[in-house]
């Protein structure tokens, strides 16, 4: 029982644990930024969307089927995660930049909240040039309803998100729910379907503005469908 006495002994059984503890914590590093264990998404169908009962944010607001939206001219819509959020800022920035495009296109840009906290949604509006409306029962998060906890904040690509943004000069605050993860849909007019669903699969995954717009093109509305008659 000597070699219990031993130092070199006990040196090594404590550096063969500590080894053992960062082996454990750079595999579990690496396994965070796998898509492994994010939560997946369930494809949303037009008669879900079409469903969805949406409030506008006037003083005494109305209530209406999310239909409206794009039912004679198509949408681009955002599911905003959090209008505090810096990241959610930035992107609502560059789908902002599209609308004189979305304009020429007849296409309106449309923005749904979860929540309205204070000034949160007015503080919002600077950065975005559509119209936003209350979804309380947070259907456009769904069918499955998605959320990234503290482990996005392990996740390389959110810190490149969050330096992106911080460097581009967007800022924000911590106020509301922000672990829901949001998106951006592109819904053609009447039965046409939903051209383009993004969804966030980690903090500030943006969706493309180009493909926004591409898929805005394909949008019929009625007004160019009469002009083809």
């Amino acid at each position: 029982m000597s070699f219990l006495q031993d130092p070199s002994f006990f040196s090594m059984g404590m550096w063969s644990i500590g080894a053992g503890a960062l082996g454990a914590a750079a595999l579990a590093l690496l396994l965070a930024n796998t898509d492994v264990f994010l939560s997946k998404s369930q494809k949303a169908t037009l008669e879900y969307l079409e469903d969805i009962d949406l409030k506008t944010l006037e003083k005494e607001p109305r209530t209406f089927k999310a239909k409206e939206l794009w039912e004679k001219n198509g949408a681009v819509i955002m599911a905003v995660r959090r209008p505090g959020c810096f990241l959610c800022r930035e992107e609502a920035a560059d789908l902002s930049s599209l609308k004189p495009k979305l304009d020429e296109l007849g296409v309106p840009l449309y923005a749904v909240v979860k929540e309205q906290i204070r000034t949160e949604v007015q503080d919002f509006q600077p950065y975005f040039k559509g119209e936003i409306f209350l979804d309380e029962k947070k259907k456009f998060y769904g069918p499955q309803r998605r959320k990234m906890m503290f482990m996005g904040f392990v996740r390389l690509g959110v810190w490149y998100n969050f330096f992106r943004a911080r460097n581009g000069g967007f800022s924000g605050n911590l106020e509301g729910e922000g672990f829901i993860l949001g998106g951006v849909f592109v819904v053609g007019s009447g039965k046409q379907g939903i051209l383009l669903e993004h969804r966030e699969k980690e903090f500030g995954d943006k969706v493309n503005p180009v493909s926004v717009l591409e898929a805005a093109k394909k949008i019929q509305t009625q007004t160019s469908a009469a002009e083809t008659k």
